[in-house]
């Protein structure tokens, strides 16, 4: 009688044992899958899919920070070509500069007010000039904020008889803004400032 009681006994402890084992088990299997759905949905949300042509392009998103180098840069860059890229248009030169006026503040609106007072957009219009301007690069100090910036690029100023070329370096900083239609990069330039704008020469056409 004691001794089936006790073979009762061990195969309770035994039955227990496995039970708790089979739970662990389970549990951790349960944690392994969650873990790893939880990968899985972190990875397919930093994808966009893109629509372009009839075609789904990947893209990968990324922290801001990543990326501020190279969107600071194309901000400038894009600055540049909207404010100095003009043709004997005054609704293409409105319209340039009024994109380029967005991703900057009073400093370039000073700038271009002073321009059309010496009658340089009435010139330009008068004379069928285009300009057209080509930076070379651009420096950005990404250690103080606002990030300061040196753009250095060159403009050609077409004339009907020659080309003009000239040294265009400027300078300025970058500030955080809210991304916008008009701000697609969310910065806003500051304190613009052009150093160095002279003639390289002159050739023919």
């Amino acid at each position: 009688m004691f001794k089936k009681a006790k073979n009762i006994d061990t195969a309770f402890q035994q039955v227990r044992a496995f039970s708790v084992l089979v739970i662990l088990g389970c549990l951790s299997l349960c944690g392994f899958a969650m873990y790893t759905m939880n990968r899985a949905t972190a990875s397919a949300s930093s994808r966009i899919y893109i629509l372009a042509n009839g075609k789904a392009i990947e893209a990968i998103g990324v922290d801001r920070k990543d990326n501020i180098p190279v969107e600071a840069k194309d901000h400038i860059k894009t600055f540049h070509h909207y404010f100095f890229s003009l043709d004997p248009d005054e609704k293409v030169i409105q319209r340039n500069i009024g994109k380029a006026l967005y991703l900057a503040d009073g400093s370039a609106k000073r700038l271009y007010d002073n321009l059309r007072e010496n009658n340089y957009y009435a010139n330009i219009i008068s004379g069928n000039i285009s300009q057209e301007v080509d930076i070379d690069s651009v420096q950005v100090n990404l250690n103080q904020y606002p990030f300061y910036f040196l753009c250095y690029g060159r403009e050609r100023i077409i004339r009907a008889t020659s080309i003009t070329n000239r040294t265009l370096i400027t300078e300025g900083y970058l500030r955080n803004v809210s991304r916008s239609d008009n701000n697609s990069h969310g910065f806003l330039i500051e304190r613009f400032n052009i150093l160095e704008n002279k003639d390289l020469g002159i050739e023919g056409r």
